[in-house]
């Protein structure tokens, strides 16, 4: 016997947040509301239990000597410098300066690191697309360099035509691109959800 209770709860509180969408409602309101925030709560706790996680990883790897123990030090280093500067008495939490000063001075730096190795891989993975001389590639290469052209940043006339241009592009064709493929997510996940709990399989199809 099948205790589907994750998903029915799942499919609950997605047609709670539809409902509250689309009926205005006071009460309704109020209860969708707590609904977020509790599951920003379950999402912060779900985040908490991964660094714990991570970390008791690390401090594993090196009790045993095992991995990268540069690696481990600076993941413990890192964890234990951002709970101090977040924690300590005093501390005003993610708006503390201390906090705010690491996230400008380590977390920023890296993630411009790392997005400029994503530049490079990128291009990399363009080139081959274009090799394998397929449709499908080469459009997606043309209307990747197009979106870069139009997010140029440049003043004057030209500028402001290339800013409209790309805003229209991001709000018009791409956005009902994401919003297409968010609405067949959901249908896909209400159905899904369905059929787990009516305990459907493939051999009933």
């Amino acid at each position: 016997m099948r205790r589907p209770t994750l998903t029915a709860l799942v499919v609950i509180v997605g047609l709670l947040l539809i409902a509250d969408l689309l009926v205005v409602n006071s009460a309704l309101g109020q209860l969708a509301g707590i609904v977020v925030d509790a599951a920003i709560l379950v999402a912060a706790g779900a985040a908490l239990a991964g660094v714990g996680a991570l970390g008791a990883r690390r401090i594993a790897d090196l009790w045993r000597r095992r991995g990268d123990p540069v690696a481990a030090t600076f993941v413990l280093v890192g964890i234990g410098v951002m709970l101090v500067a977040g924690l300590r008495p005093g501390s005003s939490g993610t708006g503390d300066p201390a906090v705010q000063w690491l996230i400008a001075a380590l977390l920023v730096p890296i993630g411009a690191s790392l997005f400029g190795l994503l530049f490079v891989t990128t291009l990399g993975a363009a080139r081959r697309s274009l090799a394998m001389r397929s449709r499908e590639a080469t459009l997606l290469v043309a209307a990747a360099f197009v979106t870069t052209i139009l997010l140029v940043p440049l003043s004057g006339e030209v500028g402001a035509w290339l800013s409209g241009v790309a805003g229209w592009s991001l709000a018009v064709p791409i956005g009902a691109v994401f919003r297409g493929l968010l609405i067949g997510i959901g249908l896909l996940t209400a159905v899904y959800a369905a059929r787990t709990l009516l305990g459907m399989g493939a051999a009933d199809d």
